[in-house]
């Protein structure tokens, strides 16, 4: 009864005292797209900003839960608040997270400090669900210290994760492919932290000397951060400090450099033009069944037309449609 007859702003103030409850529905909004959205935004908007959000990414068996799982405890053990977003494949069935990554993390479900999340992808490419920029302010909101998020481990299409965090590790393991196939999964140009975790494997050391050497290749600016390469262990915890030191280390450079700020001005501005850009394509949908758009991807397709005038032609008719609404 109290989930349906709850306002948003005695939700807001819920969330802001740490009620997991009040977290967890105001996520649930957002995951499900509510008319309460906008609502919602706007009560969180003047308490976010502070958390660190750091993006933890790399291929299936890496290992990359039992890392967030210790990164977990080593942020804990320094007194921080974290939220983890974990981001699952999605189930064909019911449409919700498929593997339910808090199940490697029941070591923290006990604690008030930490709140954990699985959201479904929902075939989103990129290792990220479309929800995840909304679902960040809330746990910001809310007052975590550390949000950590954890992509679904796509490979090649999951460098998105760079757009959405401060701070993005890399998690790379033995026997998961060499330096070439790092390069191609475009993980070289976004990683800011890279982990060989499993170092306890033969070939740990191989997978390091193949990154530095691939890292010392990239035309970096005097003055840029070098991104560091620590080995770890994650399923006994070893290494797993120097992660963290790592990671407040970046923050610490990205502050002086003003690269934070750069970051989350390009964060905020493709998140408002996604939304613009949904909008703008749901208020057409309201007035035309079959869009212009449908009519012109024909003309092209029988050559009676090309890309460029057919997007002028839309921009055109749009133009007209948004003059002619009361």
């Amino acid at each position: 009864m109290r989930r349906s007859t709850a306002s948003v702003p005695e939700l807001v103030e819920r969330a802001r005292s740490g009620d997991p409850r009040a977290v967890a529905r105001l996520i649930s909004l957002v995951e499900d797209a509510s008319p309460l959205l906008r609502e919602v935004m706007a009560g969180l908007a003047p308490y976010t900003g502070n958390a660190q959000v750091v993006g933890i990414t790399g291929s299936p068996g890496v290992g990359k839960s039992t890392s967030t799982s210790a990164l977990v405890g080593e942020l804990r053990r320094a007194g921080k608040r974290v939220g983890v977003l974990a981001v699952d494949p999605s189930s064909p069935f019911s449409g919700g997270a498929l593997l339910g990554d808090r199940i490697r993390m029941q070591e923290h479900a006990l604690d008030r400090d930490v709140y954990i999340r699985s959201m479904a992808s929902r075939g989103h490419l990129g290792g990220l669900s479309w929800s995840t920029p909304q679902a960040l302010r809330v746990l910001d909101a809310a007052g975590c210290d550390v949000i950590l998020v954890e992509t679904v481990g796509v490979g090649q299409s999951e460098v998105e994760i760079a757009g959405l965090a401060d701070t993005t590790l890399v998690l790379l393991a033995p026997g998961m492919g060499d330096g070439v196939q790092a390069a191609k999964a475009g993980i070289l140009e976004i990683g800011d932290v890279y982990v060989v975790n499993k170092a306890d494997r033969d070939g740990a050391e191989q997978v390091r000397r193949e990154l530095r050497t691939m890292i010392s290749l990239a035309d970096r600016p005097e003055g840029s951060w070098r991104p560091p390469i620590v080995l770890t262990v994650a399923q006994a915890g070893q290494g797993v400090d120097e992660v963290a030191a790592a990671i407040d280390e970046h923050r610490a450079w990205m502050e002086s450099a003003g690269e934070l700020d750069r970051r989350r001005v390009k964060r905020a501005r493709d998140e408002v033009e996604t939304i613009a850009v949904t909008a703008l394509r749901a208020r057409w949908g309201d007035v035309h069944e079959r869009s212009e758009l449908d009519d012109l991807a024909e003309q092209v397709v029988a050559g009676k037309t090309d890309p460029y005038r057919a997007a002028d032609a839309l921009l055109d008719a749009f133009t007209e449609l948004d003059a002619a609404r009361p």
